[in-house]
């Protein structure tokens, strides 16, 4: 068996967090490999292009892994303006793994995850054998890799909660699944505007991801191809104050900024909100049209379109041969989860962590960024960077650093998903979204019939860690 101290830190994702956890390894002499399962870095990123993070370039830049940039001609972006996804991609991202070079393999599918030798029965000398990793390429070759640790950084994009309140899909979710997206939409791409523009739109869910949707629907609605576009938004709870975040007072203006856009949205009759609605069911109407059934009997109205955006989920299927320690709730390390339970905490009030909180009873591996938060949507790519870092750090035999807290976080606000901002004057000027009124509670009731719409034809995650 090969000596594990000869072989690499096998890190599962090339995206914000997997690539900061390459540079830090590769920072502290330890050889990285990072395995990609898309075609190029941040491939969940490219696929929010669109959308504009909450947090500046400053907040989204690891230290260490700009240091690694600094030597191949890269540029710093203005530290005080705000990416989107794709100037993140394609400014940040590809450049730092262009540097790690052969460390990283695109086309690379983890399809599971052991110890060599050993199924997750097996006691004997565990410990002692390196991990064995599954994968599939693009081109159908398969290989094992032996590491000596697993860092799993890859996120929870690929696998979007369920319209259903119980949190399995609603009885007929998937045989409505030509009128339901699970993804904010780029109003951008003629088709998808298309698919919007005059229609009536269901947006579920009360993060991030809704307000983006929220405010992307109500501008369509104010411009000239989208007169008659209208959001239902549907919320399992009331809407008080809190619901939109910390406002001005938010720490991220962008992010506090991005929760009055929602709220104007409301107020401006672009979104009906319903409240305390639960989601049991979606039938057609018919002319094929989804209404939503709520699990006390209510129903919507007919919409065109349905927007799921009730957080993700981790996929832990290629990691049933190892031995984690997850909560049952959040399917987050059972020391972290404590730490960022949503309801209790937002992004910025939960505590720095590392090594120790994200260890597990299988040595060795490691989940980092937006999984390690399981079902939590308070994550912010802040948090994954010192995660990585001191993981990397204890990886490398150096306790002092690894138990080290190396990062203050910015309170208040919402979390999860990523923020639409694309004017930074209007979250800290006197003006714009962030001088609407105060919205005290509202009790909304359910649209019994839709509003008379001109359909049109159909074509179609703070900076948040998209996931």
């Amino acid at each position: 068996m090969t000596t594990t101290s000869v072989l690499p830190v096998v890190v599962i994702g090339a995206g914000p967090i997997g690539l900061a956890a390459a540079a830090h390894l590769a920072d502290r002499g330890l050889v990285p490999l990072v395995l990609e399962a898309g075609p190029a870095a941040g491939a969940a990123v490219r696929e929010w292009s669109h959308v504009r993070l909450f947090s500046r370039w400053a907040e989204v830049i690891d230290p260490v892994a700009e240091k690694l940039l600094a030597p191949t001609g890269w540029t710093r972006p203005d530290p005080a303006a705000y990416p989107s996804g794709a100037e993140w991609a394609e400014r940040y991202l590809q450049p730092l793994a262009d540097a790690l070079g052969e460390a990283v393999r695109y086309g690379a599918t983890v399809t599971g995850v052991s110890r060599a030798g050993r199924d997750r029965i097996v006691d004997a000398d565990r410990a002692d054998r390196p991990f064995a990793v599954h994968v599939r390429y693009a081109d159908g070759r398969e290989e094992r890799v032996l590491a000596r640790a697993v860092l799993d950084a890859s996120g929870t994009w690929a696998a979007p909660g369920p319209a259903g309140a119980d949190g399995l899909p609603a009885l007929g979710e998937r045989a409505a699944a030509d009128r339901l997206a699970y993804r904010v939409p780029d109003l951008t791409d003629p088709a998808v505007r298309a698919r919007y523009a005059g229609r009536r739109t269901a947006v579920l869910g009360s993060g991030a991801s809704a307000f983006t949707a929220l405010a992307a629907l109500a501008g369509l609605a104010e411009s000239a191809d989208g007169a008659g576009t209208q959001a239902v938004w549907i919320l399992r709870r009331g809407i008080t104050d809190a619901t939109f975040g910390g406002g001005t007072a938010d720490q991220l203006p962008a992010r506090g900024a991005l929760g009055l856009a929602a709220r104007a949205a409301v107020e401006n009759g672009h979104a009906e909100a319903v409240t305390g609605f639960r989601t049991a069911a979606i039938e057609r109407d018919a002319d094929g049209r989804p209404v939503l059934v709520a699990e006390d009997g209510r129903r919507t109205g007919p919409v065109d379109e349905v927007i799921v955006l009730t957080g993700f989920r981790p996929d832990l299927s290629f990691l049933s041969e190892v031995r984690l320690g997850l909560d049952e709730r959040l399917q987050a390390p059972v020391a972290l989860a404590p730490l960022i339970d949503p309801n209790v905490h937002s992004c910025g009030t939960v505590h720095p962590h590392g090594h120790r909180e994200l260890a597990h009873p299988e040595t060795g591996i490691y989940l980092v960024g937006a999984k390690s938060y399981g079902r939590a949507p308070t994550f912010l790519a802040m948090t994954g960077y010192e995660q990585v870092r001191s993981v990397a750090a204890a990886l490398a035999g150096d306790l002092e650093a690894a138990d080290r807290v190396e990062l203050t976080l910015p309170e208040t606000g919402v979390c999860g998903g990523s923020g639409l901002y694309d004017a930074p004057e209007a979250a800290e000027g006197d003006g714009g979204c962030c001088a609407a009124p105060a919205l005290g509670p509202v009790l909304l009731g359910v649209p019994t019939a839709a509003p008379a719409v001109t359909p049109t034809p159909q074509a179609l995650a703070g900076g948040c860690c998209g996931s």
